[in-house]
């Protein structure tokens, strides 16, 4: 028995779910002498704003369907942020252009934040596919500055890593690991270079870190990996962080990285410098500084 193409695989899920919807389902009105299971394919067709030849063959496997052509057909569906994410896949699109919240399930932000305020000692944050800061807790500001007083445009993992004052100063050896953070970015980034955000980050680490520009003109690409971190607040000494990361299952382009103290000490002293006042450091080139 041979293995079905991811295309034809596509047209057997997106066949499967457009059977299991009801036509009240989707505004419209049932007629009595109706004897196909669910939706007709002209009907799905229709909502979707796609000819019925063209659906048809999509769902035969013997054409390719758009990011944003699937997108709508997934919402004449009605198929869920998981059921758009495998269409996604089964078509070739590796990589979401965001959140896929088809349904209103919430701001991926608000529901994470609780999970990063639950590691009062672990210095955690939630960035997007750019490595924009979506979220953060008090124990990162109280390590690597406040990201709210960075410019929106800027408040950007790479380039606080490479352009700030505040993460470097604290941070033992930090260029294997901007280095590790940028060809992270590269690989996520492959397929939507692009995107008007990426070109914007680039743009700014070429013009406030133009010592590392053959950094932005390198092609390595390589997977944020699990590490020890050092690093040594003003005050506090020496303090060892384990670095690990995963993806929120609302939206897998999404990253979370965690700082985790690895010994009692380390612990000890994280807690004492998420005990003191909150410094208003900036962490800025004196050019961005407010």
């Amino acid at each position: 028995m041979s293995t079905p193409l991811p295309s034809q695989e596509l047209g057997a899920f997106l066949r499967a779910h457009r059977e299991l919807l009801q036509p009240s389902d989707v505004g419209l009105t049932a007629n009595s002498r109706r004897r196909t299971p669910g939706l007709r394919r002209e009907e799905v067709a229709s909502l979707s704003g796609v000819g019925l030849a063209w659906y048809t063959w999509l769902e035969q496997g013997r054409v390719t369907a758009s990011r944003q052509v699937l997108e709508a057909v997934a919402r004449a569906l009605r198929l869920d942020p998981a059921g758009l994410r495998h269409a996604m896949r089964l078509a070739g699109h590796h990589e979401p252009t965001g959140p896929l919240d088809l349904n209103g399930s919430g701001d991926l932000a608000s529901t994470v934040q609780p999970v990063l305020d639950s590691w009062p000692t672990s210095p955690a944050v939630l960035l997007d596919r750019h490595f924009d800061l979506l979220g953060w807790n008090t124990a990162w500001s109280a390590l690597w500055g406040a990201p709210e007083v960075v410019p929106a445009d800027r408040r950007n993992l790479m380039w606080l890593m490479v352009a700030g004052r505040q993460l470097r100063t604290v941070l033992h050896d930090w260029e294997p690991l901007a280095m590790n953070v940028f060809q992270h970015f590269r690989a996520q980034a492959g397929t939507s270079l692009s995107d008007p955000r990426t070109g914007e980050v680039y743009r700014h680490l070429d013009e406030d870190a133009p010592q590392l520009r053959h950094w932005w003109g390198c092609h390595s690409v390589a997977e944020l990996t699990t590490r020890t971190v050092v690093v040594e607040p003003p005050g506090i000494g020496r303090i060892q962080l384990a670095l690990s990361s995963f993806h929120p299952v609302d939206d897998p382009s999404a990253l979370v990285l965690l700082f985790t103290p690895r010994t009692a000490e380390d612990h000890s002293r994280m807690t004492a410098l998420t005990d003191r006042p909150l410094r208003a450091v900036t962490g800025l080139p004196e050019r961005h500084a407010g």
